[in-house]
Parts: structure tokens; sequence; C-alpha cells
């Protein structure tokens, strides 16, 4: 089985519940949606380019479609140096490549971390039992262009027996009511779970929150949920991938 990679390499996590944490990521091409603050090329590449070492810059090219083989055979380089959390699949959207992912699970000695729009219900559900830990967005309609929480409130319903968490994109852009709406939704699934706010990097007319909003957010927020968190893109703050 072959799939378009467009990156891969090991790094820290920089958003979220797991931030800090030592991860491997795959970064497949495509994705379903056209967010405006996404500022990840998610197109099918020519060429998978693979950081030899964390942090090295040190590339090297691999031509497309992958094979699984090949997948595993770079992953049990970095995994055999250095212990890692897990190894992370991201996009684009992982879940368009679903059948993928299941069959490299199974080669795969880390739990699965699965970084995803949280829009592909059938796709998650086909794979939920290769996937370990999840990340699901909430997408604003503010930043996605269009209102997806009925996928949301499906994507979770099967997701929330997962070591999961939800993050939302916090504009200067977002107002209230959709933060409202998403904590809410949160809340509906599992009054426990995690809620990250991420403010947001300047991209696509979308620009950075002030401490009013970041705080007026996060208050809404915990008017439904106990276990929330404010947590910027740390790893654009170190300069690394």
């Amino acid at each position: 089985m072959k799939r378009n990679i467009i990156e891969i390499f090991s790094s820290i996590q920089g958003e979220g519940k797991y931030v800090g944490a030592r991860q491997a990521f795959v970064r497949l091409a495509g994705c379903n949606l056209n967010c405006k603050y996404c500022d990840t090329d998610f197109k099918p590449q020519k060429v998978c380019k693979v950081e030899k070492c964390a942090g090295s810059g040190d590339i090297v090219e691999y031509e497309n479609d992958m094979e699984i083989d090949t997948l595993i055979k770079i992953l049990d380089g970095y995994l055999n140096k250095t212990p890692h959390h897990s190894v992370s699949f991201t996009g684009g959207e992982p879940l368009l490549s679903a059948e993928f992912i299941k069959e490299a699970a199974k080669k795969i000695s880390v739990p699965i971390f699965l970084e995803t729009n949280g829009t592909l219900y059938d796709e998650l559900s086909n794979i939920i039992d290769s996937v370990d830990i999840i990340s699901m967005d909430l997408k604003l309609e503010s930043g996605a262009g269009k209102n997806l929480f009925e996928a949301h409130k499906k994507f979770l319903s099967v997701a929330k027996n997962k070591d999961l968490y939800v993050k939302i994109i916090l504009a200067e852009q977002t107002n209230s009511e959709e933060i409202e709406e998403a904590a809410s939704l949160a809340k509906d699934a599992d009054r426990d779970i995690m809620f990250v706010i991420q403010p947001v990097t300047p991209y696509g007319g979308m620009s950075a929150p002030s401490l009013r909003k970041i705080f007026d957010a996060e208050e809404t927020v915990l008017k439904y949920l106990r276990n929330v968190r404010v947590v910027p893109q740390t790893h654009r703050m170190l300069g690394v991938l």
C-alpha cells in the first residue's frame, strides 16, 4: 500500500495536551477543508522530505507515493535512536489516508497519535482500534468558512472513549457565540474532556487575538468545562518543524 507523504521528521509536539513530548511526525497529503488560517501546504508532492536527525535541517528526499515498509524503516530509524512518546499522523487531514494509517499502525511499536479536523467520522470509525490518542479540532465557522458542528458531534461520539482532547483556533475575528457553541458541544460529549484554546498564528487575514480576547474565550469555555488550557504553537517559538 502506498500514500503521498509530504514530510517525515522527529520533533517536539508544539500544540495541545502533549505539548513538549517527543514525537515522530508523518504529514500526509490532502485535506477536505480549506481553513483561512491554515499555513500548511497539503497538496500532493512529487517527493517526501525526510529530516535525517531532529533539528538538523538535513533533508533526504524519497519518491512519492511511499510504501508502508519504507515509512516504517524511516520511523524505526528515529525510534531506535531515541525513545519517542508516539507517532503523529497529521496533515492536511490524515483520515483521508485512513487505511494506510491502519496498516502502518500494525508495524509501529509506540502509540498512534492522530491530529485531525474532526469531520471524517466514518473514516475514524473504520480505524478507531488502531489509534491511541486523538487531537481533534473543533472548527469555528469564522475560520473554516462553514458550520461543521454536526460532523463534529458525530466524530465525538466515535472518539470519546479514546485519549481525546479538543482544540479551537482563536483569532481576533472569532466571535463569542461560536466559542460558546464549541464549549457546549464538548461538554455534551464529556464534561471532563480537555479543551485547548490555541491563539492563531496570523495567516490568511486571521489576526492574533488580544490578551483580553484570550481571557474572555477562556472564561466562556470555563462556564461549561473544568479542564481548559491556553496553549500557543510552541514549535513556532522554538523554530523547529
